[in-house]
């Protein structure tokens, strides 16, 4: 989901955005809305932080507005040759917000617990972290993984020593703010962490609302906000003395098929599995052939995303040649002839042995860019003899149907084994990796190599080759299909002429709060 927020200028009357009300300086105030909130609350090690800065934690390392990975709590890091042992020298400045130094007891003690707990940053590579001394720790690895350099750029770390049970509602780090008050489903209120190494926000205190993304517009419109972020498909709204900032991300919406035929098998949930039309590589490849991207991102994103045909467009590991040129009705309807598919009875679709080519395509009831991406696709398909039949649903009904219907989700991270999850058979129906329960005998194993590469270019040789090799396999709409991606997104905020928020990060998948990545640089103009 795409989370929408505002940030308001409190100090004035009724928190409204004035030149003039600043007098010249910084507001001591600013208040973020947000359509979602983090409801395990901010424990680094279940996962709070994997999307955007961890706000009251810092990490080992971090990466710049163009994504390069720079130190953060490191002052360097080195690999084994063998890619099993990592070592990390630490800063030896830094502070928590209780006043106790960042040990490299802290570092072991955070890694170590994220490998046990079973959240969202997957730690499981670790066998061992040991302190060597008190500014350099040791993360043993069970086996090479490629992609570890990015747990030390996601993995905030927490004290030993107040690492309890409470933690997630009360948190203490080394992060530039700490946490004053949580009123859950209504605000989170925190302030700048004065024992923070690094540059100091310009603000001394934040209070993040939750609210939904009408709200937020509405806000900007009342002139009450100094900031706010929106789906784009509201972006072209006029509001006075702002302007829309375009963020790029690697933030893309995509189709998933049922890649296997429904033989009646059940899922570990008793869910059922597969598809009798999308299960046919025909159709997959038809669909990526009709869908006019472009069209999608002008009329559904009012322009601001770029066509997307795969989970890692842009990226220094995207394969190009597993992509699909343009859109190509026809090329879509020789495909689904030749496999046999025909209108026999002339009304309008396609059957093949007394099975319609016609499917249902969940989405998240009220995300508006997703139903305009499943209407319009739906549209875009039916001249060429498929039907699709888009439904708006929960995500309990989504958790039930995701691995017998199509679903329009959402993904997209700086780290690519997101793409390993996505596409790797050992992923299949676990949770929402691989719905579609794709496999292919020759993607897994390129997709191995690349995890267990021991440096970053052997690694994208065979994230390429995943995607589309130089025979032709792989996972990419050239190939098997088993996604139609459709577009790649731009966030897009309303930025008040006063709040100078400098060069955005490239910004991940919604959640979180990534706009987040470059707080500590924002600074008030006016």
């Amino acid at each position: 989901m795409v989370l929408a927020g505002v940030l308001v200028l409190a100090g004035c009357a009724a928190g409204v955005d004035s030149k003039s009300g600043s007098g010249g300086q910084t507001p001591k105030e600013l208040r973020l809305a947000i359509g979602g909130e983090s409801a395990d609350g901010y424990d680094p090690t279940l996962g709070w932080g994997r999307y955007g800065s961890p706000l009251f934690q810092s990490t080992l390392l971090t990466r710049d507005p163009e994504l390069n990975v720079v130190n953060d709590l490191a002052t360097k890091h080195s690999v084994s040759a063998n890619g099993l042992v990592w070592t990390v020298d630490l800063r030896a400045d830094a502070k928590f917000s209780d006043g106790k130094p960042v040990t490299a007891e802290d570092v072991a003690y955070t890694f170590t617990a994220a490998s046990k707990s079973g959240g969202l940053t997957d730690v499981t590579a670790l066998a061992k972290a040991v302190a060597v001394d008190n500014d350099t720790v040791e993360l043993q690895l069970k086996r090479p993984q490629s992609t570890f350099v990015n747990r030390l750029i996601s993995l905030g770390i927490v004290p030993k020593h107040a690492h309890g049970k409470d933690y997630a509602r009360k948190p203490i780090g080394s992060g530039p703010f700490t946490l004053v008050q949580w009123d859950q489903g209504q605000q989170l209120i925190v302030q700048r962490n004065e024992n923070y190494y690094g540059t100091k926000p310009a603000f001394e205190r934040i209070v993040f609302t939750f609210t939904g993304e009408d709200a937020s517009l509405a806000a900007a419109k009342a002139g009450q906000v100094s900031m706010a972020a929106v789906p784009s498909s509201l972006a072209k709204t006029t509001v006075a003395g702002m302007k829309v900032v375009p963020v790029k991300s690697v933030d893309n919406r995509g189709i998933v098929f049922p890649y296997v035929a429904d033989t009646g098998k059940k899922s570990a949930d008793a869910g059922p599995i597969g598809n009798n039309v999308t299960s046919d590589k025909a159709v997959r490849q038809a669909i990526n052939q009709a869908v006019d991207r472009q069209a999608l991102v002008d009329g559904v994103l009012e322009g601001y995303g770029s066509p997307a045909t795969g989970p890692v467009d842009g990226m220094p590991w995207y394969e190009p040649s597993s992509a699909i040129q343009g859109n190509d009705p026809a090329k879509a309807e020789e495909l689904l002839e030749t496999a046999g598919w025909k209108d026999s009875d002339g009304d309008g679709i396609r059957e093949r042995a007394g099975v319609k080519a016609e499917f249902t395509l969940l989405y998240k009831a009220d995300d508006t860019i997703r139903q305009g991406l499943a209407l319009s696709v739906a549209d875009m398909v039916k001249p060429i003899g498929v039907r699709i039949t888009p439904k708006g649903v929960s995500w309990d009904v989504i958790d039930k149907r995701l691995h017998a219907d199509a679903v329009l989700f959402g993904w997209g991270s700086h780290d690519p084994s997101e793409m390993y999850n996505l596409y790797s058979a050992t992923q299949a129906g676990v949770e929402y990796w691989n719905p579609g329960y794709y496999t292919n005998p020759i993607v897994q194993k390129n997709l191995d190599a690349a995890m267990a590469a021991t440096d970053q270019a052997t690694a994208t040789k065979f994230w390429k080759a995943a995607q589309r090799d130089a025979q032709g396999n792989g996972f990419g709409p050239a190939g098997d299909a088993a996604w139609a991606w459709l577009v790649n997104l731009q966030h897009t905020y309303f930025v008040s002429d006063c709040l100078d928020v400098g060069k955005p990060q490239i910004e991940p998948h919604g959640h979180g709060w990534p706009i987040t990545a470059g707080i500590t640089g924002w600074r008030w103009s006016c």
